[in-house]
This record gives C-alpha cells, structure tokens and sequence, in this order.
C-alpha cells in the first residue's frame, strides 16, 4: 500500500498554474497596481515651484479639495454621470429585449457594436455640426420660422453625447441577461392576470437585475471620469472632474491636487465594482438558497404523499 501511495506521489505532475500566472500578474503590477501607488504617493507630496513634486510628506492637496468651487464640480460630476447612466439603462431596457427576441440578433448585435469601430473624436465632431449654433437641429428651427437655441455648451449636451458614446455598454450587457431568460415565465404572469407593463416590472427586470447592475458600472464609471465630451460640448461652465485633472497638469502643473482628484476617481470605481461584486454575490446565494428549498420540496413531495396515502 505504501509502495502504491509513493508510485502515485512520483507520477505526479507539478502544478504550472503559478508559472502561468506570472505574466499576468507582472502585467497587473506595471500597469495597475504601480500607477495607483505612484497616483497615492504623488497625492501626499509637496508641489515643486517648476512643476513636479518634492518628495515631502504634507495634505496641501487635500485641503484644496474642499474648496466649495471643486465641491460643486464634484455634484456636477455625479449628477451627470447619474443621470446619463440612468438614461443609458432606460434606453438599454427596451433595446436588449427587442435584439433578445429577434431572429435577426446577429444583425442587430453588429449594429450596436459598429459605434466602437468608429474614432469618439469623429462621433463627438459630428454631434457638434448637429448641436452648434449653425448646426442642423438649428437649420430646422429657422426652416419652421422658429428662433435659434443655443443646444452648444451646456449640460444637456454632456448628457446627449454621453449616452449617445457610452449606450452600448449598457445594451449588451443587458441583452446578455435577458436572452438568458424564460419568457415563458411572462406568459405565465399574463394567464394569472398581470398586465404586460406589470409581467415586465415584476417578473421580467427583477430577473435580469444582474445585467442592469452590469449596464450601471459599465457606464457610471467611464462616464465619471471623462475629459472629452465635457471639454469639446460642454464648455467651462460644464467642466466635470475629468478637466479638472487635465488643467491642473498641463496648466497649472500640480501633479499633487491633480493626483488627489484621481484617487477620488478611484476609490470612487473601486468602490462601484466592489458594490456591484457584493450585489452578485448576493444574488447569487438567494438563487442557491432558492434552488435548495424548491429541490427539497421535490423530494419531500412523494414522502408526504405516500404518508397521506397511508393515513387514508
């Protein structure tokens, strides 16, 4: 018996599953870990007179963060960034389900996926000749004898463009979940007497609860942290806290206030995706815990049954 357990110990191969994950985990490092650790440190240092930083420890930056001015951008920010996220699912909802039960889903998945192929500068520029003072929402306006509107350099148009660039990533996580889903269930809420906006509130978006908490991080997050759209559409009186990390290293060359406002960007995602981890990780127990009750209640069927049968 020994002889047989050190035969086996011999014939056994090594585990390559650490080998493999060294250059994953190198790439992780350079490329993640490393810069966040130098964005921390350059948050707690000295601002140098000729740009830069002097490798003293101090919270300058920080207090100038509670500046009311970047309090305010902050709000706006999150204001943005919710409301385009919500419209983004609001418009992700309808989309997902109608490519879900398509028969041409192939075709409308590529629809959806071409905007990617396409530069976001080029798309930004062609929202600009629809939005600008001479654009084409105004030709149409003056065409009707009305008088111009100024659609150029406001919030609405941070909004606009923001969902128009970031709704794909609403709608293919969404479509995920609901090609996933017995619609037969829809059905069986219609014959009990739901209506169909009620079958769809309360049997259809609690089911694919998972991909609406995907399509909300995929678009919160990117939104929250871009320099682009409010730069191009928006204009000074929209700047969001993208620009502001721009202007404070190309302009003002602060690295420490600029690193600061980075790391609020982060703890911000991180603290998104951990929500969003946590909410699956519940959902996904409630399904465990679910599935056991129902497999119980299918073995203790017969056994009640038969002790009724005797019972009789």
């Amino acid at each position: 018996m020994q002889e047989t357990s050190n035969k086996t110990r011999a014939f056994k191969k090594p585990n390559p599953g650490p080998f493999y994950a060294w250059p994953m985990g190198l790439w992780f490092t350079i490329f993640f870990i490393a810069p966040i650790v130098i964005i921390v440190c350059y948050s707690f240092m000295k601002r140098d007179v000729y740009g830069g930083v002097v490798a003293q420890f101090t919270l300058k930056a920080y207090k100038q963060m509670l500046d009311p001015a970047y309090g305010k951008i902050f709000l706006r920010t999150l204001f943005i960034s919710g409301l385009s996220s919500f419209l983004c699912i609001a418009a992700a909802l309808p989309c997902g389900y109608a490519i879900a039960r398509s028969r041409h889903q192939t075709l409308f998945l590529i629809l959806v996926i071409i905007p990617f192929l396409t530069n976001s500068l080029i798309r930004i520029f062609a929202w600009i000749t629809i939005l600008g003072d001479n654009g084409l929402l105004n030709s149409i306006l003056k065409f009707f004898n009305f008088a111009p509107r100024k659609f150029m350099f406001t919030k609405g148009a941070i909004v606009l463009v923001s969902v128009y660039m970031y709704l794909p990533y609403a709608i293919l996580p969404i479509f995920t979940s609901v090609d996933r889903f017995d619609f037969s269930l829809l059905e069986a809420a219609r014959d009990l007497g739901a209506t169909k906006a009620q079958s769809m509130t309360k049997v259809l978006i609690p089911s694919v609860k998972s991909g609406i908490l995907s399509a909300l991080i995929f678009t919160f997050i990117p939104i929250f942290g871009q320099y682009t759209v409010p730069q191009m559409v928006g204009g000074k009186d929209s700047y969001m806290l993208g620009n502001i990390i721009v202007d404070q290293v190309q302009k003002a060359r602060n690295w420490p206030l600029a690193s600061a406002f980075s790391l609020v960007i982060t703890i911000v995602s991180m603290a998104a995706i951990l929500w969003m981890l946590a909410a699956s990780k519940k959902e996904a127990a409630l399904k465990k815990s679910s599935t056991k009750e129902d497999l119980a209640a299918n073995m203790n069927g017969p056994i009640i049954a038969k002790s009724l049968g005797g019972h009789k």
